[in-house]
């Protein structure tokens, strides 16, 4: 690794926390590391041709060449003009949120960092079509579907582009998944930014039937945690008192609720 790729890495701000190399880990804003061991991923997946839907920095594209894909596709929307925004967002919001992701060069640092052979597309995952990328043995799609206006539809052109195994690993509201465990509910968001569908694990799964695949094995819940781009909220003993803020606390110190599903596509 260059002096330069080292000074761009440093001055880079991060969504993944990646470990380009000895004594170098992107300070992203979440640690998605420990998740990489929990949830159902194969160990191997040599001689498979591989998807990462919503790849930003890259880190599960290039988890995937770690464990012997046989080629790995990422594809990403690299214009935030093109996100599911909402119709009351307003400019400056657009912009403050946008302009993250237009300064972003991690990708294209991690991959010359990491000597990936990871191609990139810039595509939506609506503008999925095996007519252009043909298809796959695995595909991942991680936090994606929270940003979207149409989490099915997404999942159908997932399907499209999927000849075998659909690792989906998005956010759930907690509490909704306690109240309804086994009824498919969301909460809708839609406000000002791309941040829409939250929902428990029974409606994430029946998305994932509702798109055509048959769900295999069981939901694996867990956190998120935050890395060392990510916030560092201060949890008050006197807050606590409301079960708000200790949902709040929870998160602060274990990071994002989510659950992992695997899906086959069905015939």
């Amino acid at each position: 690794m260059t002096a330069d790729v080292a000074g761009e890495i440093a001055g880079q701000t991060w969504y993944h926390t990646i470990e380009l190399g000895p004594g170098v880990v992107t300070p992203g804003y979440f640690d998605t590391r420990a998740a990489a061991q929990l949830v159902p991923m194969p160990a191997s997946l040599a001689g498979k041709r591989c998807l990462d839907v919503g790849t930003y920095d890259g880190f599960w594209a290039f988890e995937m060449e770690r464990r012997g894909a046989a080629e790995v596709v990422a594809v990403d929307v690299l214009d935030p003009d093109r996100w599911d925004w909402p119709g009351d967002a307003e400019p400056q919001t657009r912009a403050e949120i946008g302009d993250h992701k237009r300064a972003s060069h991690g990708f294209e640092l991690a991959r010359e960092a990491l000597g990936s052979r990871v191609e990139r597309r810039d595509l939506s995952v609506y503008e999925l079509d095996a007519a252009g990328l043909g298809e796959f043995d695995f595909v991942y799609c991680g936090s994606l579907l929270l940003h979207l206006r149409d989490p099915v539809g997404a999942l159908m052109r997932i399907r499209a582009v999927c000849r075998g195994t659909l690792l989906l690993e998005d956010v759930i509201d907690v509490g909704l998944t306690l109240r309804f465990p086994r009824r498919p509910v969301a909460g809708l968001d839609g406000r000002g930014r791309p941040w829409w569908w939250r929902a428990n694990v029974a409606g994430l799964r029946r998305m994932l039937e509702s798109a055509g695949f048959t769900v295999t094995g069981r939901p694996l819940r867990f956190y998120m945690p935050f890395g060392a781009g990510g916030p560092r909220p201060r949890v008050r003993a006197r807050a606590l008192w409301s079960h708000a803020a200790r949902e709040e606390a929870i998160y602060a110190l274990r990071g994002d609720p989510h659950v992992a599903l695997l899906g086959a596509r069905r015939r």
